[in-house]
């Protein structure tokens, strides 16, 4: 569900909209995560931030068919398995806008893989590790989220 892009109260910059979206969290064997640096344009959430590959759920599409249109469209990736991972849900009526989710995959790819990706969105993609990801970088703070849960999840910090 998308709201439709308004102008600002000064008039000039746009307002961001929300709709459902995916992310995949590519994880490159021991390397790290495949991570795509934002575009520095005022028409996205959080420009210039480190954050995952994804995007918008289009109408008719079910999540994991957003994520491979997604991962085809901004690297050129054709993925086999992907594992949901979290969803987070947004109620933000209350701003006038929509109410929407974004939805986190594991997607595992090798070194052959990632040599092959073509970068078609974003001004660049680099591997980073967590602990990259958790210093100074600027991280989209729902990707950052999503990833700590994961690796967190991973080393067994959330169980109890």
């Amino acid at each position: 569900m998308t709201a439709p892009i308004k102008q600002s109260i000064d008039g000039r910059s746009p307002v961001l909209r929300m709709a459902d979206a995916v992310a995949a969290i590519i994880r490159v064997g021991d390397r790290g995560f495949l991570m795509q640096l934002r575009d520095a344009r005022p028409d996205i959430w959080y420009p210039a931030a480190w954050g995952c590959f994804g995007g918008a759920v289009e109408p008719g599409e079910s999540p994991v068919e957003a994520l491979r249109r997604e991962l085809r469209e901004e690297l050129e990736l054709e993925i086999g398995e992907a594992t949901s991972v979290s969803r987070f849900e947004f109620d933000l009526r209350a701003s006038d806008m929509a109410r929407c989710y974004r939805a986190y995959f594991l997607v595992e790819i090798d070194e052959a893989h990632l040599i092959q990706l073509v970068l078609h969105e974003g001004a660049r993609m680099a591997v980073l590790s967590y602990d990259d990801l958790g210093g100074a970088m600027p991280v989209t703070p729902y990707d950052a989220f999503a990833l700590h849960l994961h690796c967190a999840g991973q080393t067994g910090a959330l169980a109890r």
